[in-house]
């Protein structure tokens, strides 16, 4: 059986460890990791090309998928240019490397691209219409990525990622349950959570498939909430029962970057591709809280 040598990028991030959890009894890749805290493997700075280069040459790497993304949304409202450079420009770069030596690379963006304005799941043909840097910056990388690399990529994009690995929402709300009387959580942006071991279990889906399949998918749990639905579900499958958590309008925690009132994301084309079931919202946060 031939073993493909694969760069995972940004490999200590929430995806990334999770990528690594997935790929640790799969025979048919060689998984090189970067920027894993305690390991000998030398950082990588994606924005480096010639760096990039050199690892994707002395490593003979057949496939990158890159997890490295900025995802401070609303620093990226003031520091702009530091967001483009690791979600664009950075991902020009990786797209450009992987075209001179032969490679494929899976990229993973985000609802963020579409202005939430809609009412029914955001399929891949929907027109993309960002409303914050952030995701001004994430779409400029697809962008890259297809001119560059074309035939060669797979773009999935996620929303409302979270994991047991850094920061997030699920951690965060468990943190404030735990420390806080009561809790106001926004009622009016709704969408479907990612657990990111599935996010990473997708991608190898992609990446072992028979054909390969190039373009733009959309991924997330199945299912529809609104964040106080979400909060109201960790604290439940937590056993956190000392907080009161109560519905807020967005208005009432304005902030710098805005954010999408609804992004679903429609999953059926990845469903249909690649012949696979999405696991639901509530089984997957349940699998996640019994893991923290």
């Amino acid at each position: 059986m031939k073993t493909y040598n694969i760069l995972i990028t940004g490999a200590n991030g929430q995806l990334g460890h999770e990528m690594r959890n997935v790929l640790a009894d799969e025979q048919r890749f060689n998984a090189i990791y970067t920027d894993v805290a305690g390991e000998d493997i030398t950082n990588l700075d994606i924005t480096d090309e010639t760096a990039v280069d050199r690892i994707v040459s002395q490593h003979a790497i057949d496939m990158i998928v890159n997890c490295v993304a900025y995802t401070a949304v609303d620093a990226a409202e003031d520091d702009e240019a530091t967001a483009a450079l690791l979600n664009a420009t950075a991902v020009g770069i990786l797209a450009s490397v992987a075209k001179r030596h032969g490679c494929r690379m899976v990229h993973v963006s985000t609802d963020y691209v579409f202005d939430g304005q809609g009412c029914v799941p955001y399929t891949e043909e929907h027109p993309t219409n960002p409303q914050s840097a952030y995701g001004r910056t994430k779409l400029n990388g697809e962008r890259l990525l297809i001119d560059i690399l074309a035939d060669d990529a797979v773009i999935l994009r996620t929303a409302w990622l979270y994991s047991p690995y850094g920061k997030n929402f699920v951690k965060t709300m468990l943190m404030l349950g735990q420390t806080k009387p009561s809790l106001k959580v926004v009622f009016d942006q709704v969408g479907a959570p990612t657990c990111a071991h599935d996010l990473a279990s997708a991608i190898v889906t992609v990446i072992t498939a028979d054909e390969w399949h190039p373009g733009i998918y959309h991924y997330s749990n199945e299912g529809v909430i609104s964040w106080y639905d979400f909060t109201i579900a960790i604290h439940r499958l937590a056993g956190i029962t000392g907080c009161d958590v109560q519905p807020c309008h967005s208005d009432e925690f304005p902030a710098k970057a805005h954010r999408p009132a609804y992004s679903v994301l429609d999953k059926t084309r990845f469903k249909t591709t690649f012949g696979v079931t999405v696991p639901y919202w509530l089984d997957s946060l349940e699998r996640t809280i019994k893991q923290l």
